[in-house]
């Protein structure tokens, strides 16, 4: 066992892991974070995206014992006060979901995102999102709802 500290969506926790957990199932079956869903174990699908030290990573590709010190934000985490993101209203808004099951891995990925590049194109979107995999809705949603989120958050900046 290893001991690892890391700060989960505000929450500073201390745990013992087997040095060969992956990080998603942590944060799922030891936390309870099971907005994180194992889309396939693989690094293909993205669904397990969420933010380590504000970097979009793939969950499932990293394990806890490298998230030690670290902070880690899950699709839990990026609400604050019951207000939602703006990327997670403007994916409501934009109907940019459909089963839903990609849907925090692309939340997640798209906040990274938005931090590098304010004003994204359509294709620098696509680009962007190309880790994250959606079965269902062909992207055009998604696209235009990152840059929903992109223009209203600029038009909020401080």
């Amino acid at each position: 066992m290893t001991r690892i500290s890391v700060n989960v969506d505000g929450i500073a926790y201390q745990d013992d892991v087997e040095p060969r957990l992956l990080l998603v199932h942590y944060l799922r079956d030891r936390l309870g974070k099971t907005g994180t869903p194992i889309g396939c174990d693989t690094t293909n699908c993205g669904a397990c995206t969420v933010l380590l030290d504000g970097r979009s990573v793939k969950s499932c590709s990293v394990l806890a014992v490298q998230a030690d010190q670290c902070e880690i934000t899950t699709i839990e985490g990026v609400s604050s006060d019951g207000t939602w993101h703006p990327v997670q209203r403007a994916f409501h808004e934009e109907h940019a979901l459909q089963c839903g099951y990609c849907t925090p891995g692309m939340i997640m990925a798209s906040i990274d995102l938005l931090k590098d590049d304010p004003d994204p194109s359509e294709e620098a979107v696509r680009d962007g999102l190309e880790g994250n995999l959606c079965r269902c809705t062909g992207y055009c949603n998604i696209v235009r709802a990152v840059r929903r989120a992109a223009q209203e958050m600029r038009v909020t900046a401080p």
